[in-house]
């Protein structure tokens, strides 16, 4: 399908309901076992007041919405903080961005839609004063690693289990302007 008629756009505390139906739906993906860390089960059984906090105060998230109003994609950043420590237990070196939740409509897919959507997660986060933003993708998600290396994205070296085996690649895009002073 044409993106002309979808406009990117960050979401709002009052669409909580909106994002949790996308969430629904991406987390019946065929791939959604190794894309996401949470299961449709765990998440249509969360009462309405998580899914509120998760909108109003969870990550930036942007939406790709067409002149119907229907929500075709999403993708969300999380500003990590130097010297703080992720959920991984690691120590952030750098003010960083983290791209989490990345989700399109199947119809969309190949159309260019999740690289612009990369682009406004990624202006975004330059302008929070990101030096770079990471993602991680399973290593089995083809798709996925393809749609993040033609954006521009590149894998980094490390790998991060979340089970008995590293199955997860780090990918980065690191800032190509210098960031302004704070």
């Amino acid at each position: 399908m044409p993106i002309d008629d979808c406009v990117i756009r960050p979401v709002r505390a009052e669409e909580w309901a909106a994002s949790r139906e996308l969430r629904l739906v991406a987390l019946r993906d065929p791939v959604a076992h190794i894309a996401y860390m949470d299961t449709y089960e765990e998440a249509v059984a969360r009462p309405d007041s998580w899914w509120q906090e998760r909108t109003a105060n969870g990550a930036q998230q942007f939406i790709a919405e067409t002149a119907d109003g229907s929500w075709v994609a999403n993708a969300a950043v999380l500003i990590e903080e130097a010297g703080s420590t992720d959920w991984t237990g690691s120590v952030v070196g750098r003010r960083q961005g983290h791209l989490v939740g990345v989700y399109v409509d199947p119809r969309y897919r190949g159309s260019g839609l999740s690289k612009a959507l990369f682009h406004t997660a990624l202006e975004w986060a330059w302008g929070q004063g990101a030096e770079r933003v990471r993602l991680l993708v399973h290593a089995d998600n083809v798709r996925a690693l393809g749609s993040y290396r033609k954006a521009g994205f590149v894998e980094t070296g490390v790998t991060m289990s979340l089970g008995d085996e590293p199955d997860d690649l780090e990918l980065e895009l690191a800032v190509e302007r210098p960031v302004p002073d704070r």
